[in-house]
Parts: structure tokens; C-alpha cells; sequence
């Protein structure tokens, strides 16, 4: 009975474009925004400002050489089955489970921001202890929200990022006006090399927003998604350049710090306690954004997709009969997350530093595989991509500029770091030993992929 319960079982569909297009903006990842913009500045100075702007436009050309192929397989595993489809069975398990996995370990780093987030309204709470504790708190709530049902959650994302953009447009419109360009003077303080340097920390701070495709079995009308991913691109690349250009018009760039998010700080500078109270709790938003339907919501679709087509252990394609939400892969990631914000309590270095590096590795990893299975989806399915409601334009511009922005994050990222590089090639070896020894395909998985997604 239960074994007929888990396949007959499936999600509900009610997300909307406006819950897709919160997703997307809302999974941009909060700490890289918001306190490690600071190691981004440090790094390039003001050059930053165009160095987070081609990470972003990286991320842009990336949504559209996917969208075409979101809308043709709108599935929960979303880039997993792509890849399954054109690659092969080995290549779509390492796809989607390295974008999963590397959900979950941002859910460590920004649970901890969060925390120190959270600190800052409580300035009488001493002691690193109140920041364990607050991010334990809240990663508790985003995981009950997410249990209860994907409406819930995704309706408490929508309000949660449009107070989120309105809080940045604000002191973006409002700041103007205290700007120093004399801060601009020194563009490129440490030459091209920091430049170049700053680009993978801006694609670090804009990860996420590929998320949208894993919402395919729960979206009301797949004509959303490509609609959704493009349309969060423009808005958080906007949004964010503008603050951005503010921020360090308002603060010169060798006086940015991490101890405290940077538009905090300006935000006093400028407004005073009430304008660094609004933008901390800004900060906040989009801290919470990010693990309540990034982290919770994207990689427990992934484990509840890879679960139902025998990658993974069964538990986790069960969904629960009322709420239709993977119950036991939201509990897993919820146990995850407080193992790491524990760790980062003792080792902060281990979660925002290698943790860091790793989900990067993991997801170049999934975004290189996720295109060229949307390019085959082009070239040998000619068919179904011409029965489709929206189509990529230009095509191939946009999967081959998508391919050269991954390999320029990829080079930036590990080449100073080639131990990193290869502990990721080492969990990647342990994996495919995994998939040999574990992977059975189950009767009913040859029959319709989409039936039981």
C-alpha cells in the first residue's frame, strides 16, 4: 500500500509567475549580497560594482539557454532529467544532486549570516552563542513552512521579496543623493587580477535563481518558467547594481568591512538608526529568502525527483498525503543545516570559506552539464521545440556566452585554490560509487518519466 501510495502521489500544482519569479529573486544567495560583498569590494574596489555585473549577466544568459528546455520538460528534478534524457542516467544523477548538494551547504553558510543578521537587533545578546541559536531558530520555521505546504511557503516567499526589492530600490533611490564619486577615483586598486578576482565572488552572490526549474511538477502553467527566469535575472541584476553603486558612492572602498553588512553600515551613515534598522532588515529578508525556498524547497525537490526514479534511498519521494511536500527530504536538509550552523559556530572558516567554494564547484558542475542537455534538446528534438509556446532567440548565442561565463568563474575560483578542486573531484568519484552500488530502476520508471515526477 505505501508503495503504491508513493507513486500514485504528486505534488500540487499552484505556483504562479509571481511565486516563480520570488523563487528566483529570492534564491539569489543573502550573505553573498549582503556581508560578503565586503570581500568583493576588498578585492576589486569599486571595479566590483562591474565585476558583480557581469557575474550577473553570466547568470542572465544562463536563465535563457535554459528556459527553452524548462518549458519542454518542466519537471521537479528539473536539470536531473534534462541531463538523464541526452547524457545518461550517471550524468543526470551528478546533475541534479550536485545542485541539491550545493543548496544545502549554502543552507550552512547562510544560516549563520542570518544569525549575525538577526544579532544586530539585539545588541544587549553578547556572545557568539545568540548567533547559533537565532539561525537554529529560523531554519526551524523556514523548514515547518516548507512541511506545510508549498503554497504556504512560496506566499510567505512572495511577500517576503517584494519588501525585499522595495527596501533596495528605496535606499538605492534615496541614496543618490550622498554620493561621493571622489570614491570612484581609485577604479581598479589592485589591477585587472583583482578585477577578474571578483567576478566568481559576484556569481557566488547571485547563485540560485536557476532554482525556478525545479518548480516544473508544482507550477500551474509551465509557460511561467521561462517567463519567471528571465524576468528574476532583470530584476535582482537591476536592483543590486543600482545599490550597489550607492553603497560605494556612500562608503569609500577600503572602509568596507564584514563585520556587519555593508549597506547596513551606509544605510547609518546616511539615514541613521532607522535607515541601517530597515536595510539590516533587509539584510534579513533576503537571507531568509534564500533557504526558505532555496535551500528547503529546491533541494528537497531534487531528492524527491532522483528518490522516485531509484537514485536515491525511497524515503525521500515520499510526500505527505495532506500538504503533498517531501516531508523526509525537508526534515534531512533541516538536520543538515543545524549540523553545519553548529560546525560554522566553532569553525567559520570551514563553512564560509571551503563550504563556499565546494556549492560553487558543485553547481558549474550542474549548470555545464544543464546546457549542453538544453543544446541536444535543440539540435535532436526539433519537434517538441517547435510545438513549444516560447523559444530561445539567437540560439546558440546564449548557451555558448552561458558556457564561456561558467568557465571564467571556473577558472577564477579554483585557480588558486587546486586543493579545493580536488576534494570536489574527490566527493564526485564517491558519488559515482555510490550511483554504481546503490542504483536499481524501479519497474514503473521505464514507463512514463512523467508519471511519477
Amino acid at each position: 500500500m505505501a508503495k503504491v501510495q508513493l507513486l500514485e502521489i504528486e505534488p500540487i500544482r499552484n505556483l504562479k509567475f509571481r511565486h516563480l519569479w520570488a523563487l528566483g529573486v529570492g534564491a539569489v544567495v543573502g550573505d553573498g549580497i549582503f556581508l560578503l560583498i565586503g570581500e568583493g569590494i576588498a578585492t576589486a574596489g569599486p571595479s566590483a560594482i562591474l565585476a558583480y555585473f557581469i557575474a550577473g549577466l553570466f547568470q542572465f544568459f544562463l536563465m535563457i539557454a535554459l528556459a527553452e528546455i524548462a518549458i519542454g520538460m518542466p519537471f521537479a528534478g528539473g536539470m536531473s532529467v534534462w541531463v538523464e534524457r541526452f547524457l545518461g542516467k550517471w550524468w543526470g544523477f551528478l546533475s541534479g544532486f550536485a545542485f541539491a548538494a550545493g543548496w544545502v551547504l549554502a543552507g550552512g553558510g547562510v544560516s549563520m549570516a542570518l544569525g549575525t543578521i538577526t544579532s544586530w537587533f539585539f545588541p544587549q545578546l553578547t556572545g557568539k552563542v545568540w548567533t547559533t541559536i537565532f539561525a537554529i531558530i529560523f531554519v526551524s520555521i523556514f523548514a515547518i513552512l516548507n512541511i506545510y505546504g508549498t503554497s504556504i511557503a512560496a506566499r510567505t516567499q512572495l511577500y517576503l521579496v517584494l519588501l525585499l526589492t522595495a527596501g533596495m530600490l528605496l535606499f538605492a533611490l534615496i541614496g543618490i543623493k550622498d554620493i561621493n564619486v571622489d570614491n570612484f577615483k581609485e577604479w581598479m586598486p589592485y589591477g585587472t587580477s583583482g578585477f577578474l578576482s571578483a567576478i566568481p565572488l559576484g556569481t557566488y552572490a547571485y547563485l540560485g535563481a536557476v532554482s525556478i526549474v525545479t518548480a516544473g511538477s508544482e507550477v500551474v502553467n509551465p509557460k511561467d518558467l521561462p517567463r519567471a527566469l528571465i524576468w528574476s535575472s532583470v530584476t535582482f541584476l537591476i536592483i543590486y547594481t543600482v545599490a550597489q553603486i550607492v553603497l560605494q558612492g556612500i562608503i569609500p572602498w577600503d572602509q568596507v568591512t564584514m563585520d556587519s553588512s555593508p549597506f547596513t553600515e551606509a544605510a547609518n551613515i546616511v539615514f541613521g538608526y532607522a535607515g541601517a534598522f530597515i536595510i539590516n532588515l533587509v539584510a534579513w529578508i533576503a537571507a531568509a529568502t534564500c533557504i526558505l525556498m532555496g535551500t528547503f524547497y529546491t533541494a528537497s525537490r531534487i531528492f524527491f525527483s532522483q528518490a522516485r526514479r531509484g537514485y536515491l534511498p525511497k524515503f525521500f519521494g515520499y510526500l505527505h498525503p495532506k500538504t503533498r511536500t517531501p516531508v523526509y527530504g525537508i526534515v534531512f536538509i533541516w538536520i543538515c543545516s543545524v549540523a553545519f550552523i553548529l560546525i560554522g559556530s566553532v569553525n567559520p572558516d570551514l563553512i564560509y570559506v571551503e563550504f563556499s567554494l565546494q556549492l560553487t564547484f558543485a553547481w558549474i558542475v550542474s549548470w555545464a552539464l544543464a546546457v549542453v542537455a538544453a543544446i541536444l534538446y535543440r539540435k535532436k528534438c526539433k519537434d517538441e521545440v517547435d510545438k513549444l509556446a516560447w523559444k530561445q532567440p539567437l540560439f546558440p548565442l546564449f548557451p555558448i556566452l552561458g558556457l564561456i561565463g561558467i568557465c571564467i568563474v571556473f577558472y577564477g575560483t579554483f585557480l588558486g585554490t587546486p586543493m579545493t578542486l580536488v576534494r570536489g573531484c574527490i566527493w564526485i568519484a564517491v558519488l559515482f560509487i555510490f550511483y554504481k552500488v546503490y542504483y536499481k530502476p524501479n519497474q514503473n520508471q521505464s514507463n512514463d518519466q512523467e508519471k511519477v515526477i
